[in-house]
């Protein structure tokens, strides 16, 4: 058996919660690998925090001033050469564009040849497929991704969300959300298969658990409708109908639906409530707007429209709550558009990923280092085209 296989193996067959102790044995007697350690991202994506099993913890990261961290931001391997004593080697662990974490092996001198980092790289990204699969049956590596203790409406929310990030030839997606251990009813919801990405952005009033009871009620319901296979505009019907069951008009939930068809680009969107969409084309900024209609669960039986429009090859669209967007500085003056197409304008060489917390950071600049007074969600969404087009583009 080679040692790929061997590490690819042991992997598989690991227990949920030895995982790492798997991938240290193999790497440290098949590659001579000197150390090896496993960092997750945190909530906030601001360090990266090491696994460990309680009380034997080692110390956090940053994710932007590290070298950790900076196989984490560009996802690509970065290496540190370390003399004679061989070198520390960081490849991102990553699963279909969602960014998890870091693998960090320190090596021997004999050991640094191209094809061992790049069956590391490849040995990283089973991990990571292991780690989303380990999740459903020990709470070891959602631990490892909290700096702080989450509020429950912020574990309820977590665990709503598909991920932070996805990517697939023909777009990539960046989400995130603030503040990151207490949120309250803001949320982000996307599904691709061969044809289509469906993709929402939903806003629930209130706050803590029952901003958070309201959303997860929508969300779901939205889900199963989705799952039926139904249209959007049915979609978004069903999941009025279940959130006025609920709460008979005393609660709603604002959403914006997005449809997009992966052949050809075009959107079929529903604007129901405060989320706001924009689109860098280009160099230029604009506020893309769609006709209001209510959000789900104000009034009975609310019949909803589908609006189209066509994306083209290189946009960059950004899913804003009222939360950045109407979000007050200091002197009370709002953030407002002007201010959110700058942040957009200067992001735009960063990948979709990065795009969500530099925008947020952005933010928190405006609020004068004030701690958010309402959830804050900005969901990136980069269109590349159908399969194939950048590559035609290409020659």
């Amino acid at each position: 058996m080679n040692r790929f296989v061997a590490a690819e193996r042991a992997l598989r067959t690991a227990a949920p919660h030895q995982l790492l102790d798997a991938v240290r044995d193999v790497l440290c007697d098949r590659y001579a690998a000197l150390s090896v350690e496993l960092l997750m991202a945190d909530y906030g994506l601001t360090v990266l925090q090491p696994v460990s099993v309680l009380p034997h913890t080692l110390e956090p990261v940053p994710v932007h001033t590290s070298p950790e961290g900076r196989a984490f931001g560009s996802q690509e391997p970065f290496v540190e050469e370390r003399g004679g004593e061989g070198v520390r080697a960081h490849f991102p662990v990553t699963v279909r564009g969602d960014r998890l974490g870091v693998l960090s092996v320190v090596l021997p001198p004999a050991a640094r040849e191209a094809k061992t980092l790049a069956e590391l790289a490849d040995i990283a990204e089973i991990l990571g497929h292991e780690v989303l699969v380990a999740e459903r049956d020990t709470d070891l590596y959602l631990r490892a991704r909290r700096k702080d203790r989450l509020t429950l409406a912020a574990e309820m929310q977590w665990q709503l969300l598909p991920g932070r990030s996805c990517s697939r030839p023909e777009y990539e997606l960046g989400a995130q959300l603030e503040p990151a251990y207490a949120i309250f009813g803001d949320n982000f919801d996307w599904s691709a298969d061969a044809d289509r990405l469906s993709l929402y952005v939903t806003n629930g009033m209130g706050e803590g658990i029952e901003a958070s009871l309201l959303t997860n009620l929508g969300v779901n319901a939205l889900r199963n409708a989705r799952r039926a296979g139904i249209p959007l505009q049915d979609q978004a019907a069903l999941a009025d109908q279940a959130v006025y069951a609920q709460y008979r008009g005393e609660c709603h939930l604002s959403v914006l639906m997005l449809d997009l068809e992966l052949s050809t680009g075009r959107m079929r969107v529903i604007d129901a409530g405060s989320p706001q969409m924009l689109r860098l084309r280009g160099r230029t900024v604009e506020h893309v707007g769609f006709e209001a209609q209510l959000p789900l669960g104000m009034f009975e039986e609310t019949d909803y429209l589908v609006q189209e429009f066509r994306a083209e090859p290189g946009d960059r669209f950004l899913f804003v709550s009222d939360g950045v967007h109407a979000v007050a500085g200091p002197g009370g003056e709002s953030y407002g558009e002007k201010a959110l197409a700058r942040a957009i304008g200067s992001t735009r060489l960063l990948p979709a990923s990065e795009v969500p917390r530099a925008v947020l950071r952005e933010l928190t600049g405006h609020r004068g280092g004030t701690g958010p007074k309402d959830d804050a969600l900005v969901v990136c969404l980069d269109w590349h085209g159908p399969a194939g087009t950048r590559d035609r583009t290409a020659r």
